[in-house]
């Protein structure tokens, strides 16, 4: 009843502001907690989100986030925010607020386009997946805390629904195989020994068991017996079994159902699929065919800039040879441990500290470590980051996977990866956005692909501002990833809208960038599998570029680049049009 009181006092209050058309203290606090139960509700339907940035509340809970009646209520979710955003005047709401309202507006407006699409009929696959990520949480050194016997407890009950999330899984992995929404053969095959490598003979030597290894010596003797017994009987008749049965499906059922086709246009309805996608992924309206041409010109531009380094060092030989060279010559593969590798890693962090203060005003107070990513998804992953919580208590962390040190070679673009995927990409963005308490949480634990990535991969063009790329193989280096970043422009959109194979796809990156086959193919097969995700590296970059590029010359001596990248920080994650008007607010100001 006290809800249905308050839901009409909030659409009075609302009303009589829109009547008068002057923004009240009143409207501010109704936005304000119209924003925060938008998050809260999220949280509930998406609890692993939860727990990934900190939230221990929902530990317990696994939805059954392909079931009908959650898509149901998903969509119900978003129905009821955008209708109650429509009572609010957008011009009567303060600025951070109406940033807020546009972030809003457009994440709601492209929820409720995405569920014209079936995406349930794809529940997981080789690279995005739950059963991936609970294998990671389960290991006891992740996201999901065990640290308390409450912390404990929660696993269990999260894990008691894995069988039935899985059981789902397989319903609707079945409607697409009816209805031709199935996941390329090329996909699949990685996919089931990923589930059934979770599958041991003994339940003390499996992934899960990790956390009874770790349990804490403050542990009652009695609570440590109990919880030993429970995560063995749960490891043996809920974990295993279910990985067991979703590997023998997608082996026995489903690969011999899989396309062999690449890309979403391939599939009924897959192109007006994939221009959702684009325009989701981009934040932008730009069309496949723009993407296409622009990923076209980045590529002729970039192996231009390629040309140049290779002649430098007085290579002889064109640019494919010089790749096969900087792949293959021992000498740029120096390592011999894992170790080695982390510490190369630290030492490109600790060489650019002095420039970080020059260009960055803000710093996180979040931890930030360098590990190697855990053994059971090192062969299919890529270097990663992490986030930390925003209470500080648990770091943000770069993975590096190392399949073996003795062939990790130096010329990968070592020290561009580590400027996106650690310091100051992902690490400072991510971490100054959840530390920043005067915005509202969705925005603080929300973000855009094409925000997140474009500022990552906007920081690896700092290389030489930050006192790297000193050597010709390094910039040669940053060159290649921004090229790979390039090229994803031409291939993502080519496999899902132009019929480019996957063999075409491996063989167009290999021709322009120091690649082996097995990187090129993972790499292809993730756009394969996560369509237009990899457009909003260089989409993202390229708008902050423009923006750095226009204010300099607008502001000649008044630019300082220590304020330009507070403000294009210090607001989160933002549509990339609602971006750019804030910072030309900004510019404005200064002018």
């Amino acid at each position: 009843m006290k809800k249905i009181i308050f839901a009409a006092m909030l659409l009075t209050a609302i009303s009589a502001c829109k009547q008068s058309g002057k923004p009240t203290a009143e409207v501010n606090k109704n936005f304000a907690s119209l924003t925060d139960q938008f998050y809260e509700d999220g949280l509930k339907l998406s609890p692993v989100n939860a727990t990934v940035i900190g939230d221990e509340r929902y530990n317990d809970l696994l939805p059954n986030d392909g079931s009908q009646a959650y898509i149901k209520q998903y969509e119900a979710y978003n129905k009821q925010f955008l209708d109650s955003l429509g009572k609010y005047n957008r011009a009567n709401l303060n600025p951070n607020d109406q940033l807020s309202y546009d972030f809003l507006k457009d994440q709601l407006d492209m929820n409720i386009e995405g569920l014209k699409y079936h995406t349930e009929y794809l529940p997981f696959n080789q690279m995005f997946a739950l059963p991936l990520t609970l294998g990671q949480f389960g290991s006891g050194t992740s996201a999901q805390p065990f640290k308390t016997v409450k912390n404990y407890e929660d696993w269990l009950k999260r894990m008691s629904a894995f069988s039935i999330w899985a059981d789902t899984a397989i319903g609707n992995f079945k409607k697409g195989m009816q209805s031709g929404i199935v996941l390329p053969k090329a996909l699949v095959i990685k996919m089931a020994p990923q589930m059934l490598s979770m599958v041991v003979v003994d339940p003390t030597q499996s992934l899960f068991y990790g956390p009874i290894n770790l349990i804490p010596k403050d542990f009652s003797v009695a609570d440590k017996k109990r919880l030993t017994d429970a995560y063995i009987n749960s490891i043996t008749t809920v974990i295993m079994p279910t990985y067991k049965k979703l590997g023998d499906f997608l082996q026995n059922e489903y690969l011999p159902k899989a396309r062999t086709t690449s890309g979403y246009s391939a599939m009924p309805g897959g192109a007006e699929w994939y221009a959702y996608l684009v325009r989701q992924q981009t934040t932008t309206k730009k069309t496949p065919e723009e993407v296409y041409q622009t990923g076209l010109k980045e590529v002729a531009r970039i192996k231009s800039q390629m040309d140049s380094i290779k002649n430098l060092v007085s290579f002889k030989g064109d640019l494919k040879a010089f790749f096969d060279y900087m792949k293959t010559d021992k000498k740029f593969m120096p390592y011999k441990s894992p170790k080695e590798v982390l510490a190369a890693f630290e030492n490109i962090h600790q060489r650019m500290i002095p420039n970080l203060k020059k260009m960055f005003a803000n710093t996180p107070k979040t931890p930030f470590e360098i590990r190697q990513t855990e053994a059971f998804r090192a062969a299919s992953a890529s270097a990663e980051y992490n986030q930390g919580s925003a209470d500080g208590k648990r770091p943000g962390i770069f993975y590096v996977p190392i399949l073996d040190a003795t062939t990790f070679n130096t010329t990968s673009g070592m020290e561009s990866l580590f400027l996106h995927e650690a310091i100051p990409g992902h690490h400072y963005q991510i971490s100054l956005t959840q530390e920043n308490t005067s915005l509202p949480k969705f925005r603080r634990f929300g973000g855009h692909n094409a925000y997140v990535e474009g500022w990552a991969l906007y920081c690896e063009s700092l290389g030489k501002e930050l006192g790297l790329y000193q050597d010709p193989y390094q910039h040669m280096g940053a060159l290649g990833d921004e090229m790979h970043r390039a090229i994803r422009l031409v291939v993502d959109v080519a496999i899902h809208t132009k019929n480019m194979s996957r063999e075409e796809a491996i063989k167009y990156m290999m021709d322009n960038e120091a690649i082996s086959e097995e990187g090129a193919t993972a790499e292809i097969e993730r756009y394969m599998g996560i369509p237009a995700q990899a457009l909003g590296y260089k989409t993202g970059a390229m708008k902050i570029r423009e923006l750095r590029t226009k204010y300099e010359r607008e502001l000649g001596t008044k630019f300082k680049i220590s304020d330009f990248h507070t403000e294009v920080l210090k607001d989160g994650s933002l549509p990339l049009s609602v971006f750019e008007a804030k910072m030309d607010v900004w510019a404005a100001s200064i002018k």
